[in-house]
Order: structure tokens, then sequence, then C-alpha cells
């Protein structure tokens, strides 16, 4: 099979390519967070951190199929506004110099509303980046000091302002509900809020006890599932009307105004990941059979070991997805957009034909949990609402693996 420049056989369109970069550290660990973040005792390592994360980099580029144009690019954490606006343009500048961009990249960097980080936004915005994640959570002082936020309301807003004055018309905003003790007019006002200062994009999300975090150990009183339900249910109705219609279980935005670096995510394209416990997938041929296969990575997750570790040791394990791995993987992405996917991105991105899935897809439609037609298949309501249960119906068991 002949192969394209990209390493990928030339029969197959090869997904689209993407940047995540993580920053592992952050003021206070907050307790709900089970990400790897830790908490800065004294002044991070910047700019070394940033020249690790260029050399990473330049370990990833070795690989033909990690040398197309990158898509997107996501400088996650962590607090990535804890960086200098210097660090920030000397990362840019250095992946500009090493690796091709898409025209209009979408550069996403994530903040806390915190003033000291709302100082630096014009400097982001002149390095490159231009849309902004601003960590909100809530816009109760109440529930920001249960959640162990270390800023308020008011900051939440004056983030908002800089970043606007900034020049940012792309920003995110992370709001929470099911939060301790919350109610459905609580959660209501908490997102009239958020409406008011007006995003392009919400992330609106279910506060969940995460093993090995503080609240894990040590629960405060959430709602109940029942309540929960009706939460989600609320903020769905009011974003929509608001006019920012689902498009992702968690994902609200305005007109074209989805984020591109997560849809990727969602639609099972590629991307490689920097930093201390970054993940990464890459579509890369395999000669001797003419086929292709898909490589996870991760990187060593303790910053001072990513930070003394020599270009070779910076990776911390590689494997390779099964082909039952592919399909369980692609459902758990593609299955949380509320359009769905058409049916030749499941061959696109596994490698596999969608006949393999056709019964589980004809059982979950059965049961009312998706629509099939010849051009998309979308999950119903009721499949968005029980996504863990259409979920499973792809996921692999042995005894299973030659039976649908």
């Amino acid at each position: 099979m002949r192969e394209d420049a990209t390493g990928i056989p030339g029969a197959i369109e090869p997904p689209p390519l993407a940047l995540y970069i993580h920053t592992p550290w952050c003021v206070r660990k907050c307790p709900y967070c089970d990400f790897n973040s830790h908490a800065a005792d004294r002044s991070p390592p910047f700019d070394r951190y940033v020249d690790q994360l260029l050399a990473d980099l330049d370990m990833e580029l070795r690989e033909p199929a990690a040398q197309r144009p990158l898509s997107s690019i996501f400088i996650g954490g962590g607090t990535p506004s804890l960086f200098p606006g210097p660090a920030i343009r000397t990362l840019l500048d250095g992946i500009r110099a090493r690796a091709r961009l898409a025209p209009e990249i979408e550069i996403t960097l994530e903040a806390n509303p915190g003033a000291a980080d709302a100082h630096r936004f014009g400097a982001y915005r002149v390095a490159g980046v231009n849309r902004l994640s601003i960590g909100v959570q809530s816009l109760s002082d109440r529930q920001l000091a249960r959640l162990g936020r270390i800023h308020r309301a008011a900051e939440a807003r004056a983030a908002v302002a800089a970043a606007r004055t900034a020049g940012f018309d792309n920003l995110n905003l992370d709001m929470m509900f099911a939060l301790p003790d919350q109610t459905l007019s609580e959660a209501a006002a908490d997102l009239d809020a958020l409406i008011e200062v007006e995003p392009e994009h919400v992330s609106y999300y279910q506060l969940t006890l995460e093993p090995k975090t503080d609240f894990y150990a040590h629960p405060p009183a959430l709602p109940d599932g029942d309540l929960a339900a009706d939460l989600a249910a609320q903020g769905l109705e009011r974003l929509s009307q608001a006019g920012y219609p689902q498009y992702e279980v968690s994902a609200y935005s305005r007109a074209q105004r989805q984020c591109r670096h997560n849809l990727n995510y969602w639609r099972f394209g590629d991307y490689l990941g920097i930093g201390a416990g970054a993940h990464g997938k890459l579509t890369v041929s395999t000669e001797e059979s003419g086929g292709w296969r898909i490589r996870r990575s991760v990187k060593d997750p303790r910053p001072r070991n990513y930070l003394e570790a020599t270009s070779e040791l910076l990776l911390g394990s590689r494997s390779e997805l099964t082909e039952q791995d592919g399909v369980c993987e692609f459902a758990l992405n593609a299955m949380r957009l509320t359009q769905g996917f058409e049916p030749g991105l499941f061959s696109q991105t596994t490698g596999q034909p969608i006949a393999r899935i056709a019964d589980r897809l004809e059982r979950a439609a059965a049961d009312g949990l998706l629509i099939l037609s010849t051009d998309r298949i979308r999950p119903t309501r009721l499949g968005r609402d029980f996504l863990d249960d259409l979920v499973s119906r792809f996921l692999f068991h042995d005894s299973q693996a030659d039976a649908g």
C-alpha cells in the first residue's frame, strides 16, 4: 500500500493532529482535583520547563506521522497562567520553529481568574494564544470557598473583563453543578451570572468525587442522583435558551465557537502530548503489513523527574491499541457528541470496517439509545442521559471479542 509523507498508508486519510502541553504546577491543590497537578511551594522553574517541553517536542517530531500540520494547541494544567508571558512566548515561538501550524490554528491556554493571572493575559495574546479557558467553577462566593478555590466571584468577572481588554474574542468558562448542598435555584442563579458575562463557550459539568482527592476522603454533602439529573437538565435548557446549544455532554457554545481541540479528541483524532504526565495518541504506519496502528504514549508524571530526564528518558510508557481497544476508545469519545458522527469516521480513525460494530449499533438503536441513518450515527437524549450504558455496549470482553 502506498504511503504519503505522513507515514500513514496513502489510501487512508489521516486524522487531524493536535498538540497538548501539560504544565504541572498550581498555587494550591483543589480538594476535588484528580489531575496531575502539584502545589508550588516556591517559584517553579518556568524557563527550564519550557526548554524541556521543546526537547520533548523534538523527540515527538522524529516520528514521520507527527510531522503533519498541527490543527490546535492546548496548554493545560495545573495552572498554565502561572507562567509569565515571556515563557509562553518562548514556548510558542519554539513550536512555530519546529512544527507546521494549520492556518487559523486554535491556541488555548487554561487560566485561573485571580488578579495575578489576569495581569498576564495581554502578554499571552501577543505570544499567539487566541483562546482562553478560565476556571470559574462557580460565581457564588459561598460555593467557591467550599470548593477550595482561591478566587472570588468579583475576580472571575474581572478576569473576563481583562481578557476582553487584552483582545480575546474567544473565551471558555468552566462551571460545575451538583455542588455541596446546591439547590435548583442556586444553580440557576450561578448559570444566570455566567451567561451575563457572555463567554463564547461554556463547559458545564457535574462535580464528582474522584479517588485520591480530599473530597473523596472527606466527602461533602452533595445532591443525590435525582437532584443532580434535574440540575443537569436545568443547565441544558437554560444554556440552550441563552444561545449556547449543547454539542457534547459537558460542552455548550455559540455558533462556530466549539472547541476545535476537544472536538479532535471526541472525533478520535491524533494528538502529541508533551509535559509531565502528558498523554499522546498517534496513528503510524506498519510497514511489514502495509497497514497502520494506533500508539499511545505517556510522559513521566513527576515534575522533578521530567525536568531532570534526558530527551531519551522523557517517555514514561508507550503502548499500542488492539482492535478491540480501538473500538472501545472510539465509542468512549464519539458517543459524547450530541450530533454523533458519520459512519466513515469510525473506519478512518480505527482502521476497521463499520461492520465490526454493526450488531452493537443496531441493538443500541433498538433500545432507544442511538439514531442510525446512512450519513450519521447519533445518540438520542436517552443515550446521552445514560451515556455509560451506551458506551458499555461497545466494550469487548474476551468472550465477546469475535461476537459482534
